[in-house]
C-alpha cells in the first residue's frame, strides 16, 4: 500500500502542510509521543480528501513540500508536470526548476568524483546528458540562467522511486565550470558542473564532494607547497583539491610552515568534519594548537573572511575534542582597527573571542626570497 503523509497529499491537494496537520489533529489528536510524522491509512487520507476542494482542474500550481519531505518522483510529477526523465526538470506550472540526484547511480559512471558538498558549503552538479559533450541545450540552459530568469532551484535526493527535497538553491559565482568526465560508457567528454549554492536547505543529505566524508578529524603529514615551479599571474587562482588559494598564500603558507619547522615546531594537515561536509584550514601547527588561515592581502575584505573562516575552523576542531588557538596570516599588516578586531595576547577580541585570534606578518620580497618574522600583533619595525 503506498505511504500517505501530509507531504504527499499537500502535493495532490495543493494545500499547505500546516493546514492538513491541522485538520489530523482536530479529526485524531496529537501524534503519540516519540512519533515525530504522520504516516495515513486510506481512510485517514480520505477524510483529509473532503476538507478540501479538488483542484485537479486548476492550472495554478503551488509549492507545498517542507525540506526534509520523502515522497514519490511521480507524485511530484503528478503535480507539476515537467521531464520525468533525466536529472532535470522544468514545469511551465511553478517558476522553479528541479533537479534530482541519485549518488549510488552517479557513482556507477564515476560523478561523485565531480558532484557533492564542497567545503564552501556549494553543492557541484552535474549537467545532464549521459553521452558526448554537454552543451547548453534544454535543462542544462535552464539551470545556468535560473538566476537571471528569476527561478529557484529545488533540489531532491533520490532513492529508487523515493525522492527526499533536500531545499532551494541558486547558481553560485560562477554558475559552473566545466570538467574532463566519464559518459555512460566511460570514455572521456567535456562536461558541465554547476555551482548551486543553498537559500534554504538541509545540506547534511547531500554527500561530500567526491565520496563520503570522514565522522572524525584526521591529521596528516603536511608538505610545504612549491611556489617556485607555479608561473602564474599575481590573482590567478590555482587549484589544488578542495583548496583554492592564490600564488601569493602558497608562497606564505610555505615560509611560514618551513619557518616554523627551523624552530622546531610540528606541522600538519588537518582536516575537519562538519555536520554536511569537511573542512581543512591551511595550516596546523601540532605543537603550539595554531591553526591558521593565510590570505594574499591585508586589505580588509581579506581579513574579514580570514577571521570567520578561521574561527570557523577553531569551532569545528573544539567539537571534536581538539583544543587550538586561531591564528591568521597575511603578507602585510593590516589597519589598526583590524588588528584591535583580532585582539592579542593580553585583551581579548572585540569580537569576542575566548582565545584571541594571534595575527602573524610575513613580509616576502619575490627578487630576494627574504622572510621575516614579527612578535604577535606588533608594529612593522
Amino acid at each position: 500500500m503506498p505511504l500517505q503523509t501530509p507531504a504527499s497529499l499537500s502535493l495532490e491537494l495543493q494545500v499547505g502542510q500546516k493546514q492538513i496537520r491541522e485538520v489530523l489533529q482536530e479529526l485524531y489528536g496529537i501524534l503519540p509521543t516519540g512519533i515525530t510524522r504522520w504516516e495515513l491509512t486510506d481512510e485517514q487520507a480520505g477524510a483529509v480528501r473532503t476538507r478540501f476542494p479538488s483542484t485537479g482542474a486548476t492550472t495554478e500550481r503551488h509549492w507545498t513540500l517542507e525540506v526534509g519531505d520523502t515522497v514519490r518522483r511521480r507524485e511530484i510529477h503528478a503535480a507539476f508536470r515537467g521531464q520525468q526523465q533525466g536529472g532535470i526538470s522544468t514545469p511551465k506550472s511553478i517558476p522553479d526548476i528541479l533537479i534530482f540526484t541519485d549518488p549510488k547511480e552517479g557513482a556507477k559512471f564515476g560523478y561523485d568524483r565531480f558532484e557533492g558538498l564542497r567545503e564552501d558549503g556549494s553543492y557541484s552538479y552535474t549537467g545532464e546528458g549521459q553521452e558526448g559533450h554537454h552543451g547548453f541545450l534544454r535543462g542544462n540552459k535552464a539551470l545556468r540562467d535560473a538566476a537571471a530568469d528569476g527561478k529557484t532551484i529545488r533540489l531532491f535526493r533520490t532513492s529508487g522511486t523515493l525522492a527526499s527535497y533536500v531545499g532551494a538553491f541558486t547558481t553560485g559565482d560562477p554558475a559552473y565550470r566545466m570538467e574532463t568526465i566519464p559518459d555512460a560508457s566511460g570514455a572521456l567528454r567535456s562536461g558541465i558542473i554547476f555551482n548551486l549554492v543553498p537559500i534554504d536547505a538541509d545540506t547534511t543529505l547531500l554527500p561530500a564532494y567526491g565520496g563520503e566524508r570522514p565522522t572524525s578529524a584526521t591529521i596528516t603529514e603536511w608538505t610545504a607547497p612549491k611556489y617556485s615551479d607555479i608561473v602564474v599571474a599575481q590573482d590567478e587562482l590555482i587549484t589544488t583539491g578542495e583548496r583554492v588559494v592564490s600564488r601569493v598564500e602558497f608562497e606564505l603558507q610555505a615560509a611560514f610552515g618551513n619557518w616554523l619547522r627551523k624552530q622546531g615546531h610540528v606541522t600538519r594537515r588537518l582536516t575537519l568534519p562538519t555536520d554536511s561536509s569537511t573542512i581543512e584550514p591551511d595550516l596546523y601547527v601540532e605543537s603550539k594548537g595554531w591553526i591558521v588561515e593565510a590570505k594574499k592581502s591585508s586589505g580588509r575584505a581579506y581579513v574579514r573572511t580570514a577571521i570567520g573562516q578561521v574561527l570557523d575552523y577553531a569551532h569545528t576542531a573544539r567539537r571534536g575534542g581538539i583544543e587550538v588557538a586561531p591564528v591568521v596570516l597575511l603578507p602585510g599588516r593590516p589597519e589598526r582597527d583590524l588588528l584591535e578586531l583580532m585582539g592579542n595576547s593580553e585583551s581579548p577580541s572585540s569580537c569576542g573571542l575566548t582565545t584571541s585570534l594571534r595575527f602573524y606578518h610575513i613580509l616576502t620580497d619575490p627578487p630576494l626570497r627574504q622572510e621575516r618574522k614579527l612578535p604577535l600583533n606588533e608594529p612593522v619595525a
